[in-house]
């Protein structure tokens, strides 16, 4: 497999958008949240998408932003036939060395999401919780 990050760009956001809705209505619909197609699009416009690439075949994307302390993963959601593959444990790796001048990579997922497992695997712990989410943080260092 070549995975691949390319730089998502606006004609990919209702690419995003479905495959975000999709994978996540049934933890909105659990949990009593109301989905946003517009909370989305301005999400989208202040954060760095990148597509999930495997040759020329998109997978998924990733969502990100930043700030002095930590890389935050705000989305990332695989194309369900894509799962399982190892894109997602490649991403988050990327995702390690890129958090590295911040020293934090972290994320939110749904306390009933199985990818908590995933993230657990690739290093990050639980460190604090909302009504509906484990807030999850990995330590990444340059190695010395």
């Amino acid at each position: 497999m070549a995975f691949h990050l390319r730089a998502a760009t606006d004609q990919d956001l209702p690419f995003a958008r479905t495959l975000t809705f999709e994978a996540m209505t049934r933890y909105y619909l659990q949990y009593g949240l109301v989905w946003s197609n517009d909370g989305f699009d301005v999400a989208w416009a202040g954060r760095e998408n990148w597509l999930v690439c495997n040759d020329d075949a998109v997978m998924g994307f990733i969502s990100l932003s930043r700030d002095s302390r930590a890389l935050y993963i705000r989305e990332l959601h695989m194309i369900p036939a894509c799962r399982r593959q190892g894109a997602g444990s490649w991403v988050l790796e990327q995702m390690a060395l890129k958090a590295q001048a911040q020293g934090l990579l972290r994320l939110t997922v749904f306390k009933t999401n199985p990818a908590r497992r995933l993230y657990q695997r690739h290093g990050f712990s639980i460190v604090g919780e909302e009504e509906c989410f484990w807030r999850m943080e990995r330590v990444c260092r340059h190695s010395s």
